[in-house]
């Protein structure tokens, strides 16, 4: 085999590999041993052809493709291996040139990580924003204590009042005909959960149990269905039901059953520390951010069209599972959303750009400083796992796949990398 590459255009290099007769015969021979099976002539069982007989009968070209798909992989691994300059991060395009029984050239356009250029990335002046916990975040949190054990009861003697949750069968109309998703039956309806369409909610209030009323609203501009953009539709309502919120009164007791605290006050307590804490992580987190965004704009580098259209896969993947939990298929949810799948992966673009530069400046502090995990880094952070799961720690080494392993060895690197970027600038 003999190769050359050259850098070609946006972070690409161009591998060309020439195979001797000698290889690419081989990598015939390979194709047909892999392929024989298929073939069946008279004469002989099936998988027992000669392989000249089948280049006569089909075409020396026969084995062509196979081949290339052995010969590839083999060929461009080895240039990989020798050139460690070439650092590959997506699969490569392939073109063949000059094929024949006499051997074959193969050019691979092979995207490659590109040169990145930092800028200054210490000495730089941060301010850390701190968050304190108030009175106010103290009772907002026993407000949702006491809102989560709430209950719902009939009311029977009033019309309906703003905050109640209602019952009722709805039958939508533009124009005198009904259009599709417009009709329910037994339809639960919190009043001024702004669930429904503007002007919609509002109407039924003052309705009683039983009654039964025609309320007219506008459908927005913006509405996501095309053909009740902007209409006026009359919804034919029947109201079954009324309930509202009883909310238990907040004491020690009801502290006591609901989260086992000793008291209200003993609560506000783990209240204040579990606020103090998220309230600190999040300063934390901000100020990350805040020194990577700096240091990425700073940073000069050709973003690969491969990094991005992957980033942009792991968005739309990601989106997907979200979806999934709800029951919904993404396909499904581009047709509601009139989108087609090119449109909604070009909505993902330039914040892909913006989190691969990101990933691109990290990743050459992180060469730059010579950031690693150590074996004893490995071992400390199995102990700390084990101890968070009450386990041996040759229990939980033991259950370490390899991905896992990864996994532990970038989180210790991330930590590293965060501690030697806070402590080389200036923190306000």
């Amino acid at each position: 085999m003999k190769y050359t590459f050259e850098k070609a255009e946006k972070s690409t290099v161009k591998v060309t590999i020439k195979l001797t007769e000698k290889e690419w015969k081989e990598a015939i021979n390979q194709a047909y041993e892999k392929t024989k099976g298929r073939y069946q002539m008279p004469g002989f069982r099936k998988g027992k052809v000669p392989k000249h007989l089948l280049e006569s009968a089909y075409g020396t070209g026969i084995f062509y493709e196979d081949a290339i798909n052995y010969a590839f992989p083999k060929y461009y691994g080895e240039v990989l291996d020798k050139e460690e300059s070439i650092k590959a991060i997506a699969q490569p395009e392939l073109d063949i040139k000059d094929i024949s029984d006499k051997g074959i050239t193969m050019i691979a356009i092979v995207p490659v990580k590109p040169e990145v250029k930092l800028g200054e990335y210490k000495g730089i002046t941060f301010e850390k924003k701190v968050y304190n916990v108030t009175d106010e975040d103290i009772e907002n949190d026993v407000k949702r204590l006491q809102e989560r054990n709430s209950r719902m009861v009939d009311v029977t003697d009033r019309a309906v009042l703003d905050g109640d949750m209602v019952v009722i069968d709805y039958s939508g109309s533009v124009d005198g005909v009904k259009f599709d998703g417009g009709t329910a039956e037994k339809q639960n309806l919190t009043i001024g959960s702004k669930t429904f369409i503007p002007g919609f909610e509002e109407q039924l209030i003052g309705m009683n149990v039983g009654e039964e009323k025609d309320i007219t609203v506008k459908f927005p501009e913006d509405y996501h269905a095309e053909n009740l953009k902007g209409k006026d539709a009359v919804f034919a309502i029947k109201l079954h039901e009324i309930k509202k919120k009883e909310l238990p009164e907040v004491n020690d007791e009801f502290i006591k059953d609901a989260v086992g605290a000793e008291s209200l006050d003993a609560y506000k307590e783990e209240v204040k520390a579990r606020l103090e804490k998220q309230n600190a992580d999040r300063a934390e987190r901000e100020l990350e951010d805040e020194i990577i965004k700096k240091i990425t704009e700073k940073t000069e580098v050709e973003i690969p069209d491969a990094l991005v259209e992957r980033q942009i896969d792991n968005m739309v993947q990601e989106m997907s599972y979200r979806l999934s939990y709800q029951g919904l298929k993404l396909e499904d949810y581009l047709k509601y959303m009139g989108q087609s799948m090119e449109d909604y992966r070009k909505g993902y673009e330039e914040q892909a750009k913006s989190i691969v530069k990101s990933q691109l400046a990290i990743e050459q502090i992180i060469e730059e400083e010579k950031i690693e995990a150590t074996e004893e880094d490995v071992e400390a952070r199995v102990a700390e796992m084990a101890k968070a799961q009450n386990k041996p720690v040759p229990d939980v080494k033991k259950n370490v796949n390899a991905r896992q392993l990864d996994y532990i060895k970038n989180e210790i690197i991330i930590k590293k990398l965060f501690e030697l970027l806070k402590s080389s600038n200036i923190i306000k």
